[in-house]
């Protein structure tokens, strides 16, 4: 249910006028951004008598750790309507208790933020990026109120935001707080590009709303790659969403003191890199296509773990291989299907994907679903203490991308009128599509998915069994065979080699240590070799760089046993170090290996990699 436009307001009974409670309002200003600061202001009404309780939140819509955003708020003061001082409290770090007789409550803080990106506030004189959750304070008991937002820009400024417009062209304003949390914003010196796009009876005003160091030229393809993103996009679904207000947003920064990230929301996403279009232009559209894809995948096909979003706690999720991983999956396929990438390209890169995935030890541990559960000590999660994540976690991008591959193909190998595409769409129509006030009507679990996937293949017993095998347990799939459909050649990359393991060899002055973990079931981590240990001797000789190692191992076949000799922290080890046969895996397209594809496999493989689109 669409709340009704500020238009239509007027036309509402007055009775029910008077019994809607008054907006939030902040105001924002930048009076010191030249240090990095913003100085915000906030303006509750009907405020009970008692303590109104003030937060910052400790997480943010796309993020599943916490970030701690009260650490850059300082200056906080509390004033009643009459501008009179009320008392503050802090009873923890996030929070602010206000003693208020009632009325009205008016708080000042500022903010420091020195960082572009997704998740927090870059302020500066050249251009500001602000993350909700980032930036404002907020109330309990409050959050279902309507908001308004005024910006008070530096001169030539111009704020680009998914934030309803207003009669004035600095007010923007939201439903309520999920909503605008969820509502990233720009400003600054913004280039704008914008076109339209009628689907499914509606017309739906997309931008971009650009802040680069390049030329127009550059804004302009960077522009027309994202227009080929929206329409192949769009292909996948068979439609766009309703984008609420009609429009979405593109926010890119492209800076040199900027930070690579993307961040989905609602009706639009945060791009941000220290790369400029004219060098790297695919690789930002990479980015765009990743997130654009989120507007249905996770925005409002959203798990119910994640929905609401609890901006005061973590947000762990057993979801996310489907919905972070399967965005990563369609991310490089939509540019593929656009034409932005080769399939050659392509086929690499999910070779790569399913190679990490298939050869990582930490598949031995743990699930996709359990490994999504993760995500609040993984996603962009400070700590300073060693962990073992190398050898027990595998990422849910990396394995929910590798499951969405193999039940792509599983799927067109039963029938050419299935695909994951298929898949999508069912999961799309029963719990993406329904939406109540900005938010979804049926938010789902992993069973949801599961079901969906029975009825689309029309059979519960093989979904099931998918499910068990690949998705709550540990296997992967048959990529050889499945890929084979295709003409594509599945094979290790490096056969007959020999092998000790992925750990990063470093010189440090004139010893060869070991600078990253040490896999498990690789032969170092069997010869009991760790971190920081030091390589004295190998096959013999005297260590003295990285190259020679690969040298002395290249020299080798599988199964040779070699002596080692190296020190760690319980003094100098003598040991055997049996040699493994290299186990990375590629794709390759058939004729680049000398299998030249049949017609029927030519098929298959245009079905999978074409433009979905009939226009």
């Amino acid at each position: 249910m669409r709340l009704a436009c500020p238009a239509l307001l007027f036309a509402l009974p007055a009775l029910l006028v008077a019994q809607r409670p008054a907006p939030v309002h902040y105001d924002v200003s930048f009076p010191n951004a030249v240090h990095h600061e913003a100085t915000v202001t906030v303006e509750f009404t009907g405020v009970p008598a008692g303590t109104l309780a003030l937060r910052m939140s400790r997480s943010s819509p796309g993020r599943y750790a916490l970030h701690e955003f009260a650490k850059n708020v300082y200056a906080v003061r509390a004033v009643d309507g009459e501008g009179k001082a009320l008392r503050i409290a802090r009873p923890n770090p996030h929070q602010w208790n206000v003693s208020t007789a009632g009325g009205t409550v008016r708080v000042s803080y500022v903010l420091f933020g020195d960082r572009v990106d997704g998740t927090y506030a870059g302020i500066s004189t050249a251009y500001t990026h602000l993350n909700m959750p980032a930036t404002f304070m907020w109330a309990r008991g409050f959050e279902s109120r309507p908001i308004s937002v005024t910006f008070h820009p530096l001169p030539g400024w111009r704020v680009a935001t998914q934030l309803a417009p207003s009669a004035d062209s600095l007010t923007f304003t939201a439903p309520h707080l999920q909503y605008f949390m969820d509502s990233p914003t720009m400003l600054g010196p913004l280039l704008v590009r914008s076109w339209t796009v009628a689907s499914q009876g509606r017309t739906t005003q997309f931008r971009v709303a650009l802040r680069h160091e390049g030329t127009d030229a550059e804004a302009d393809a960077f522009t027309d790659g994202a227009k080929r993103i929206v329409h192949e996009a769009e292909g996948v679904w068979s439609e766009l969403p309703a984008f609420d207000y009609g429009q979405y947003t593109f926010l890119a920064a492209y800076l040199p003191w900027a930070r690579g990230d993307g961040m989905e929301h609602r009706n639009s996403t945060s791009l941000t890199a220290p790369a400029s279009l004219g060098a790297n232009t695919v690789g930002l559209l990479g980015t765009v296509s990743h997130e654009f894809f989120h507007a249905w995948n996770v925005e409002r096909m959203r798990p119910k773990s994640i929905e609401p979003f609890d901006f005061t706690e973590a947000n762990p999720s057993q979801e996310l291989w489907l919905a972070e991983g399967f965005t990563s999956y369609y991310g490089p396929l939509v540019m593929t299907r656009a034409r932005l990438t080769t399939v050659p390209s392509f086929i690499h890169s999910i070779g790569a994907n399913a190679d990490d995935v298939v050869n990582a030890p930490g598949r031995r541990w743990f699930s996709a679903v359990e490994m999504s559960e993760q995500a609040p000590f993984v996603d962009a999660a400070a700590s300073v203490d060693p962990q073992n994540k190398e050898n027990t976690f595998v990422s849910y991008y990396s394995w929910g991308a590798a499951i969405a591959l193999g039940l792509d193909l599983a799927l067109r190998a039963r029938a050419d009128t299935l695909s994951l595409d298929t898949f999508m769409r069912a999961m799309w129509s029963d719990f993406g599509r329904p939406q109540v006030n900005f938010n979804p009507a049926k938010p789902y679990r992993v069973d949801d998915a599961r079901r969906v996937l029975g009825r689309v293949a029309g059979d519960t017993a093989w979904a099931n069994d998918f499910f068990a095998r690949f998705v709550t347990g540990r296997d992967v799939p048959d990529y050889a065979a499945l890929a084979a459909r295709a003409g594509v050649v599945v094979h290790k990359a490096h056969a007959g080699q020999a092998w000790i393991g992925d750990s990063r060899l470093r010189l440090q002055g004139t010893d060869v240590t070991v600078a990253s973990a040490v896999q498990q079931g690789s032969p170092l981590y069997d010869a009991g070799v760790e971190r920081d240990d030091r390589m004295a001797q190998l096959d013999g000789a005297p260590v003295r760089s990285a190259a020679q190692v690969d040298s002395i191992v290249a020299s080798h076949r599988p199964g040779d046993r070699i002596p080692l000799v190296f020190f760690s922290r319980s003094g100098t080890t003598q040991t055997v170090l049996t040699l493994a046969e290299n186990p990375h895996i590629e794709f390759v397209l058939g004729e680049d290996a000398g299998q030249p594809p049949t017609a029927a496999q030519l098929a298959f493989r245009q079905r999978w990699l074409a433009s979905t689109r009939k226009d």
